[in-house]
């Protein structure tokens, strides 16, 4: 398990128990009383810690390396039942986009997400979580096929941007992004959108427009990185917590915001601290509000995710 700059206290203390632990099991010495103080102290300040994050700790808690990704979700979720899909029918299979059929009970859905890599090669292969045009059209022709067949979407957003190159730009990366904005408002079968890690700028909107908008409780959303905004305002990457606080871009702050729908509360510690409690969250939350979207007709649910996007913000007439 790694540690990030904030978890150091926790860390110290479960050395600790755990050293406690391994001189009770090799020696006659009675430590259970000393494990039991460790073990309090160690939960109070758990509490203390994830209590009182700061905007910037909590971009860094959705960005830690053991962290799950897309795939962990679906394959947690859907088990055996789940089938990638594959390719534009343009240009290539983008890897960092992925999207399949897969099947909660008997209710099948058709998921779509960016996927981060685990190590440098993966990472790479799958273009670290940034999709180029044709992953978002993969993604567009995913969302007309369960439409046509009458297959809700669900759509698990974790990306630090769409893919910024060159060639990205020459096959219309903004016009990819546009055109599934528009697509997504009028599709006619229910979207429930899950941010999982990062929701970065166009590369989440992309895939962004649902009927109803989850966000994990230790994730961002927001049009730029901390980072990105520092070295824009600032010339340097130094400001990031400063940035990342005026962005507000935690989950709190969209809720208060009234862009997304509801916060989805994580284990102590992250959504990576207990990975099969977190997917059987995410899990129930999705079943939950497919439960309500199934109720309404098709122009109906149009309607009301029209109205929706119409309502945010605020402007003078």
């Amino acid at each position: 398990m790694e540690y990030l700059d904030f978890e150091l206290p926790i860390k110290e203390l479960e050395e600790q128990l755990e050293k406690c632990q391994i001189i009770g099991e090799e020696s006659e010495v009675d430590v259970s009383e000393t494990c039991k103080q460790i073990e309090s102290k160690l939960l109070e300040t758990r509490k203390e810690i994830y209590k009182n994050l700061s905007a910037w700790q909590r971009v860094q808690l959705s960005r830690h390396p053991d962290r799950p990704y897309t795939l962990d979700y679906i394959r947690a979720i859907c088990g055996e039942t789940f089938l990638e899909l594959h390719g534009d029918r343009n240009v290539k299979d983008d890897k960092a986009m992925i999207g399949g059929l897969g099947k909660i009970g008997d209710q099948s859905f058709m998921f779509i997400g960016q996927q981060k890599g685990y190590n440098t090669k993966t990472r790479q292969y799958r273009n670290f979580g940034m999709a180029n045009p044709e992953g978002y059209r993969k993604a567009l022709r995913l969302m007309k096929s369960a439409e046509k067949f009458g297959v809700p979407v669900v759509c698990l957003i974790d990306t630090p941007g769409a893919f910024p190159g060159i060639e990205a730009e020459e096959r219309g990366q903004g016009e990819a992004i546009a055109r599934n904005i528009l697509e997504m408002t009028r599709l006619k079968v229910p979207i429930i959108v899950v941010i999982i890690g990062e929701g970065a700028s166009g590369g989440a909107l992309g895939i962004g427009v649902g009927d109803v908008v989850l966000m994990l409780e230790n994730t961002w959303y927001s049009v730029i990185s901390p980072e990105s905004c520092s070295s824009i305002l600032w010339r340097s990457w130094e400001y990031k917590e400063i940035a990342a606080d005026a962005l507000k871009l935690t989950s709190t702050d969209m809720k208060k915001l009234n862009l997304i729908d509801e916060i989805v509360k994580e284990p102590i510690g992250g959504a990576h601290r207990n990975r099969e409690k977190t997917f059987t969250i995410v899990r129930n939350k999705i079943l939950k509000h497919f439960e309500e979207l199934k109720k309404l007709s098709p122009e109906a649910l149009v309607k009301k995710r029209m109205n929706k996007y119409a309502e945010m913000g605020v402007y003078n007439s």
